[in-house]
């Protein structure tokens, strides 16, 4: 399938590494142009290059997304960079076991301003300009948790909540104009922000008194599916939803998650 991509011209934010790196790579084999965004210099200049070796443009930015005019420099260097800017993927996040009692206001807010006020100055900065174009897409990876909210990392839950109805205010706003926003809600990834050294696994095996195997063995098994995700399985319809296929989806908030959180939407 021709997901009409080619030269479009994509921002992906958190590309340095995990779903975010996936996706940037998924972007550029389909043609795409892809600025990635991150904090890491080193690691997104890497990302950059598995980018282009699959024949697509590639260019990368070094930035803390949650700094002041960090949204105005994003899609300045896009535009430099590309011409214009077709599609963003706000996919800039992370979390790590916490308890509502050990969550200071600083950690609380921290979250918010990545999960929340981040990605909402991104598509305020680039939503008016995809939508003269008439043409724009935006997709916001938050997480099986902001459905269900955890007691792992209760902060986590709640701005990623709020990440999908900030998804559903803004969808409902530029949807008539051509710009589809959409989020993805991924389950727990057998990725680095589970699996490496100090990860969720280790994490909560220290805080359950269990093995670190113990830990993704059973959090496989809640899952309907039998598994963890992987990064490629939520790029892929990351990349779905940025295409010109995705052409009567908006608003949505797709589960990605194998299952794990048993409602209907």
């Amino acid at each position: 399938m021709d997901l009409g991509l080619r030269d479009r011209a994509c921002i992906v934010t958190g590309a340095s590494r995990g779903i975010g790196r996936a996706t940037a790579v998924t972007l550029a084999a389909e043609g795409a142009a892809v600025l990635l965004v991150g904090r890491d210099a080193a690691a997104l200049a890497q990302a950059a290059d598995a980018c282009r070796a699959t024949g697509g443009r590639a260019e990368a930015i070094a930035v803390d997304v949650t700094a002041t005019g960090a949204a105005d420099g994003i899609a300045g260097a896009c535009r430099e960079a590309f011409g214009r800017i077709d599609a963003l993927v706000n996919g800039a996040g992370t979390t790590r076991s916490r308890t509502i009692d050990e969550l200071t206001d600083e950690e609380w807010q921290a979250l918010w301003e990545l999960h929340v006020m981040a990605p909402m100055r991104l598509m305020r900065t680039v939503a008016p300009a995809m939508a003269e174009a008439g043409f724009g897409r935006v997709v916001n990876v938050t997480s099986s948790s902001g459905k269900r909210p955890s007691l792992t990392n209760t902060a986590y839950s709640v701005t990623k909540a709020a990440q999908l109805s900030l998804s559903r205010a803004f969808a409902d706003a530029y949807a008539a104009r051509g710009v589809l926003i959409n989020s993805v809600a991924p389950g727990p990834i057998d990725g680095k922000l589970w699996t490496a050294p100090g990860g969720l696994a280790d994490q909560l095996a220290q805080r359950r008194g269990v093995t670190r195997e113990e830990v993704l063995s059973s959090t496989a098994a809640r899952t309907p599916v039998g598994r963890l995700g992987t990064e490629q399985e939520i790029a892929s319809v990351i990349v779905f939803l940025c295409s010109e296929a995705a052409s009567n989806v908006a608003g949505a908030a797709w589960s990605v998650d194998g299952g794990t959180v048993p409602v209907i939407i």
